[in-house]
C-alpha cells in the first residue's frame, strides 16, 4: 500500500504533524513506533485508577496562547494544574530538610536564618555572589556560585545536578546553567507561564490518542523503520523522531545522552508525600526524584492508597531510552557533521523532527510549537513547489 506521509515515532511531536495532515485532508498518513505504546514519553498508563506517567512526570505549561488553546481544544477534559514541588536536602548532620520550589522567598527563609524580606534575600545573595570572586566562570559550579552563591548551590543544585549528568559539577560545562530563576515573593508555582494544565482521565495517552484517531491516519506499533523498508508498503515524504545517528547507523559515532530508569512501588497511604513531585538534592540517595502519581489526576479522582515512581538517572548506551541530550561541544560538532550527511542523502525525502531527531531537549509545548511550525514550514513549500511528494 501507498502511503503519502510515514511518521516515525507516535509521540507528541509525530501526533501533532498527523493530525493537521488529516485536518486539512492533505493524504494518506501511517505512523509507527518501535514501542507497544502510543505517546511516547507522555505515555500514561491507568493502574486501578491512577495514571502512572510512566517515563516521568510532564506537566503542560506555556505562555503561547496558539500552543495553549491547540492543547485545550484536543484535550477538552483537562484541567489547570500548578505544580508545587519540594526539595529534600540532607545536610552534614544527617538531618533532612524540605524546601519549596523554585527558588522563592518561602525557600530563603528556610535557607538564611534571620532573612524574612526580598531586600533582606537579595542583600544576602548579592554577598555571597560577590565574596566568590567568579568573573568568567569555566564551569557549572563557578557558573552557579556566580548566580545564586554557595548556600543555594550546595544545597539545591550540587547533588541534584551531578546525579543527574553523572558527573562532579566542576567538570561539567558552564553553559548547561545559564540563568537560575529567583522569585522574590511567596510563590510556589514552578512555573511561572500563563497556561499550566493536566489531562483529565486517561492522561496524555488519551489526549495523543485523540489527535491519531483522525480519518486517513493508521497506527501500527512495535514496528521500527527499518522494518518497513523490507516490505512492500510504500511512502512519500517521512517525519522522523527517531535518533539521528541510528537511522545511520552510528556511520560517524554515536550521540550521547544521560537515560533514566524508574522503579515503582505501591503506598498503603491516601497521601504519602504531599506533593506530586519531591527533588533529592543532596547524594545520601541514589535518585534525584519521587513521583506520587495520583496528585496528577482530576480532583475528583480518589484512592485509599499511592503510586510512587523513583527516578534514577543512568549513563545510555544503545539499546536504552535516550532522554536527556548532552549538548556538549563534542556532541554539538557530530550531530551538525549529521545534520551535513543527512542534507545530502535524504534532506528532501525525511525530515528530522523531534527531541531525537534535532538533538534537544523540548518540553511539552515545544515539541507542539515546532510541530505546527514544521507542518506550516513544509507545506507552504508543497504547495508552492518546492517539494514534490
Amino acid at each position: 500500500m501507498h502511503y503519502d506521509f510515514l511518521l516515525v515515532g507516535a509521540g507528541l511531536t509525530n501526533a501533532v504533524i498527523a493530525e493537521r495532515i488529516s485536518h486539512f485532508n492533505l493524504g494518506k498518513v501511517l505512523v509507527i513506533d518501535k514501542r507497544s505504546h502510543i505517546a511516547g514519553n507522555c505515555y500514561t498508563q491507568n493502574e486501578e485508577g491512577i495514571d502512572v506517567h510512566r517515563y516521568g512526570a510532564h506537566i503542560f505549561h506555556t505562555d503561547d496562547e496558539e500552543v495553549a488553546k491547540y492543547f485545550t481544544d484536543h484535550c477538552p477534559n483537562c484541567h489547570p494544574f500548578i505544580n508545587q514541588p519540594i526539595a529534600i536536602y540532607t545536610d552534614s548532620f544527617g538531618v533532612r530538610h524540605a524546601y519549596n520550589m523554585p527558588f522563592n522567598m518561602n525557600t530563603f527563609v528556610q535557607l538564611f536564618e534571620g532573612c524574612t524580606t526580598p531586600d533582606e534575600v537579595a542583600d544576602k545573595i548579592k554577598a555571597e555572589t560577590t565574596a566568590c570572586r567568579i568573573k568568567h566562570p569555566r564551569n557549572l559550579e563557578e557558573q552557579a556560585i556566580s548566580l545564586v552563591g554557595r548556600t543555594v548551590y550546595t544545597t539545591l543544585i550540587k547533588g541534584y545536578t551531578e546525579k543527574q549528568w553523572g558527573r562532579p559539577c566542576n567538570e561539567l560545562p558552564a553553559s548547561i546553567i545559564k540563568r537560575l530563576p529567583i522569585r522574590f515573593t511567596f510563590d510556589n508555582n514552578y512555573f511561572s507561564d500563563k497556561y499550566q494544565y493536566m489531562p483529565g482521565r486517561g492522561g496524555y495517552t488519551a489526549f495523543i490518542f485523540d489527535l491519531l484517531r483522525q480519518p486517513n491516519i493508521e497506527i501500527r506499533l512495535n514496528t521500527s523503520y527499518k522494518d518497513l523498508l523490507n516490505g512492500e508498503d510504500t511512502f512519500g515524504h517521512v517525519f522522523y523522531s527517531g535518533c539521528i545517528d541510528e537511522l545511520y547507523d552510528y556511520e560517524l559515532g554515536v550521540l550521547e545522552y544521560r537515560s533514566l530508569r524508574f522503579d515503582e512501588t505501591y503506598k498503603y497511604s491516601k497521601n504519602y508525600q504531599g506533593c506530586p513531585v519531591c527533588n533529592y538534592t543532596s547524594t545520601d540517595v541514589p535518585y534525584t526524584r519521587s513521583i506520587e502519581h495520583k496528585w496528577f489526576n482530576p480532583p475528583e479522582v480518589e484512592s485509599n492508597f499511592s503510586i510512587v515512581s523513583y527516578e534514577y538517572p543512568i549513563e545510555w548506551k544503545p539499546g536504552l531510552e535516550p532522554y536527556y541530550p548532552i549538548g556538549d561541544v563534542k556532541n554539538t560538532e557530530l550531530y551538525n557533521k549529521y545534520v551535513e550527511l543527512h542534507k545530502e542523502r535524504n534532506g528532501d525525502y525525511i525530515t528530522m523532527v523531534g527531541r531525537l531527531g534535532q538533538y534537544k531537549y523540548l518540553d511539552m509545548d515545544d515539541s507542539i510549537r515546532a510541530s505546527l511550525n514544521t507542518f506550516n514550514k513544509f507545506f507552504s513549500e508543497f504547495f508552492s513547489g518546492k517539494l514534490n511528494l
